[in-house]
């Protein structure tokens, strides 16, 4: 239990639930109350139970808080337990007083002790995430594809079945998916529940009854490759997650899609910033925006170096980090591999002809590749030598995060 002027940080009780979605309701503009969104609320509590809620309260009153739950991401082919941060938010007559801060750096210290050396979050705005330690290292894309644009691919072998929006094909595909996909969620429980829980989409359309609804692609050898959750509303075709694991698949998926055309004018949907959408389609003049999208930081540098996968065998470089707001990140780390054999020391001197230094959200959008060294030290993100730069883009597998989920 810490105390600060008054105010005590501690954990939210499950009869506290009240007050937690009073104050999202109030910083976030929502409409949500326990007796109306009991569907809503259900599912915060299942998150309140397998995550960590702490707030600060003022006497009795819930005033500021924060919610951490547990998930695992694929890092370069390595799995990483990950704490997803959401439900942030602070009454405004108690800002300015370094409540947040607090939160974070004990939701923080509580990742660290269980393991989880890198977190994820949606920005409600990214300057302030940054000056927390997180950093950009996703985008999504939005698109438009009016029905004279669908594609039709010919010969294509398998089939498409419509599905229960819980059918296990979309598991297993998404499963295989994530396997091999460098930055994506490895869904536990709580992400397929948060990202496509069928009472959240029955109550959020309710009152336009849409379904939301799944296909699937199968192959010659009836193996799930593909799926699409999408809608059909107003006369158009929205799509909310495609998935394919193989060409053929994603040409069978999309021949679903212009299966609608009599049916609606235009397609719109959201995907990963790494998914050309225009490129592939026969027609590319389509409409399409390209946003940043989820954030992440390292927790523990020490312990993300250690099981980072390094593309090269042999090398020894330094990194000199500053992180604002967790003392344990400060300092210079010592990073020798000798045939893979990959060591981490945390030293005291700086050996400047192979250290590299840079701040906790430059370290970790370069080590999951958003950003690749180069370029950083041309934004002046980091300083280095040449030849010590020029090891960084050696060693450091290539390829930008992928994320298609929500938290």
């Amino acid at each position: 239990m810490n105390q600060r002027k008054g105010l005590v940080m501690r954990e939210i009780r499950m009869d506290e639930m009240a007050q937690s979605i009073d104050l999202l309701n109030y910083v976030f503009q929502m409409s949500m109350s326990i007796k109306k969104d009991r569907r809503f609320v259900s599912e915060k509590s299942r998150q309140f139970n397998e995550g960590h809620a702490i707030g600060w309260f003022d006497g009795d009153h819930l005033v500021s808080q924060i919610l951490s739950l547990p998930f695992q991401v694929n890092i370069y082919g390595v799995p990483y337990e990950m704490g997803g941060i959401t439900a942030i938010g602070t009454y405004p007559e108690y800002s300015k007083q370094g409540l947040m801060d607090q939160l974070i750096k004990e939701t923080l210290t509580i990742m660290r002790e269980e393991g989880r050396y890198i977190s994820y979050l949606f920005p409600f705005s990214i300057p302030y995430y940054r000056k927390k330690g997180w950093e950009i290292m996703s985008d999504i894309v939005e698109f438009q594809v009016k029905d004279t644009q669908f594609p039709h691919y010919k010969q294509v072998p398998g089939k498409i079945r419509r599905v229960n929006t819980r059918h296990q094909d979309l598991v297993s595909v998404y499963d295989r998916f994530a396997a091999k996909t460098h930055g994506a969620m490895i869904r536990n429980t709580i992400a397929w529940n948060e990202k496509f829980h069928e009472d959240y989409w029955e109550e959020k359309f309710v009152d336009t009854d849409v379904v939301l609804q799944a296909a699937v692609y199968y192959d010659e050898d009836d193996v799930a490759q593909a799926y699409m959750y999408y809608r059909i509303m107003e006369e158009n075709f929205y799509i909310d997650e495609i998935v394919y694991l193989t060409e053929e698949s994603r040409k069978g998926i999309w021949n679903f899609v212009s299966a609608h055309t009599s049916m609606v004018y235009n397609a719109y949907g959201k995907t990963t910033g790494n998914e050309p959408v225009a490129f592939l389609l026969e027609d590319s003049e389509i409409i399409q925006e390209v946003s940043p999208y989820f954030m992440a930081r390292i927790v523990d540098v020490q312990k993300f170096l250690e099981r980072f996968p390094f593309d090269e065998p042999n090398f020894h470089i330094r990194f000199a980090v500053f992180d604002r707001l967790v003392e344990w990140n400060n300092g210079t780390y010592d990073i020798e591999s000798v045939d893979g054999q990959v060591t981490v020391n945390k030293v005291n001197d700086v050996d400047e002809d192979i250290t590299v230094h840079l701040n906790i959200q430059t370290l970790v959008t370069m080590l999951l590749g958003y950003k690749r060294p180069k370029y950083l030290e041309k934004i002046e993100r980091l300083r280095g030598k040449n030849e010590t730069i020029s090891t960084l883009e050696d060693i450091l597998p290539i390829g930008i995060p992928t994320f298609i989920d929500y938290f």
